[in-house]
């Protein structure tokens, strides 16, 4: 008997010790990545600050794309995946170096002060999850506790840049393996995401949040209406996906020169701009989801984004997908509730949610952003249309290296990557 209490001590003592010991990181982590992903988000801020200012900057895209594909290649990283190399790091244990950080952290300024169509939370993981994986090798780390660096540094960086501390704390867990959640890193992360958050507050980073002053009753009718928004959103988000990868695809099939590639591309950007009249779709459009949530869009507006966010990404430019997926999403939702007379403010914020759900396979984090960006009292219709795009959003996603672990459709085990 007194051995057995003499193990249960032991064991208690080990697993306090170790709780100590990944709050303390988890600690780090959020400080580290926190004041990278803030001083990333502010000159971001000036970046699309001043390419407003100056529109003329734009026609300097092709030669920024070059300046992108010359920094890759000088430092030997031309076959960076970017994100998908911080999520295959996770499950597979590739290799994730260092130089990520600082490349997709001057790509991306690139890309945005010359008016490349792309995000910044998927830069925000790759930049969290390369200095999550460094400081783990400078701590000596074993792979498995690398992982859960990694995880942090994700969480970190998200929570940094777009201020949803919740959604950023699960969205690590969730992105690598659909149907299998890394549990033990759950503490760690919620740690590091409020940290960086709390950085990021410091430095006067606002965070994103849009009102939605009336919210229609919950009702059999209303609820049929977001069910239909949501199919629809599923639908809109294959579709985003498959324009993203086949865009790629194609650009590497007809310029296999990565210089040749993104130059091509830059010219693409600038001439459809000029096609358009403004710099509407450039960028990442967060002004536009503004004005969708007022109710106003113009009907070919998800389809240009998704355009020019593909034209731009797969040439080589450096950004992220997801805030461009909240504008597609935010553009079709408005124009659907304005064709059907049902609350455009509403569908503005549930096409945004369902669509991050379509295109991410996350549906815990879909409403948990949902939550922090449009507060609770939409829940009902939230938490029906996640479901719906959940389950008829397939097996796509903007992350080719995420693993599917169980089916949609039943309880079967079916461990395969996304198309």
């Amino acid at each position: 008997m007194n051995k057995e209490i003499k193990e249960t001590m032991k064991h208690g003592l080990l697993e306090l010790a170790n709780s100590i010991k990944w709050v303390f990181f988890a600690i780090i982590v959020g400080a580290a990545v926190g004041l990278c992903g803030t001083l990333f988000s502010i000159l971001l801020m000036y970046a699309t600050d001043m390419r407003m200012q100056y529109p003329w900057l734009i026609l300097l895209l092709p030669v920024g794309g070059l300046v992108i594909v010359g920094l890759y290649q000088l430092l030997h990283d031309q076959n960076d995946t970017g994100t998908n190399l911080v999520i295959s790091a996770i499950h597979s244990g590739d290799h994730l170096p260092f130089r990520m950080a600082p490349l997709i952290f001057l790509s991306t300024l690139i890309t945005h002060l010359l008016g490349g169509s792309a995000g910044r939370e998927g830069a925000a993981l790759q930049m969290g999850g390369s200095l999550g994986n460094t400081l783990g090798r400078i701590f000596r780390f074993d792979e498995k506790d690398r992982h859960v660096m990694i995880m942090c540094g994700m969480s970190a960086a998200f929570s940094a840049l777009f201020g949803t501390p919740m959604a950023a704390a699960i969205f690590s867990l969730e992105v690598v393996s659909v149907g299998v959640m890394y549990y033990v890193a759950l503490v760690p992360c919620v740690i590091s995401s409020l940290v960086a958050r709390g950085i990021a507050d410091a430095f006067g980073v606002a965070n994103e949040m849009f009102l939605i002053t009336v919210i229609p009753k919950f009702s059999v009718l209303t609820a049929v209406k977001i069910s239909v928004l949501a199919v629809l959103c599923a639908l809109v988000s294959i579709i985003f996906c498959i324009v993203l990868h086949k865009t790629e695809e194609a650009y590497r099939h007809f310029f296999k020169n990565p210089y040749l590639r993104v130059a091509a591309g830059g010219c693409i950007v600038v001439l459809l701009t000029a096609l358009v009249g403004k710099q509407t779709y450039n960028g990442t459009g967060i002004a536009i989801i503004e004005q969708c949530i007022d109710g106003t869009v113009r009907p070919e507006a998800f389809l240009l984004k998704m355009l020019f966010t593909a034209l731009t990404l797969g040439a080589g430019y450096k950004g992220g997908e997801i805030v461009p997926t909240f504008f597609t999403g935010a553009a079709f939702g408005c124009l659907f509730g304005n064709l059907f007379g049902f609350s455009p403010t509403l569908c503005t914020a549930v096409g945004m949610s369902s669509m991050f759900c379509g295109v991410t396979n996350c549906p815990i984090t879909s409403l948990l952003i949902s939550f922090e960006l449009f507060g609770y009292d939409g829940m009902p219709y939230f938490l029906l249309a996640i479901a719906f795009s959940y389950m008829l959003s397939g097996y796509f996603g903007l992350y080719r290296s995420q693993k599917i672990m169980y089916s949609k459709f039943k309880t079967n085990y079916i461990n395969r990557f996304t198309d």
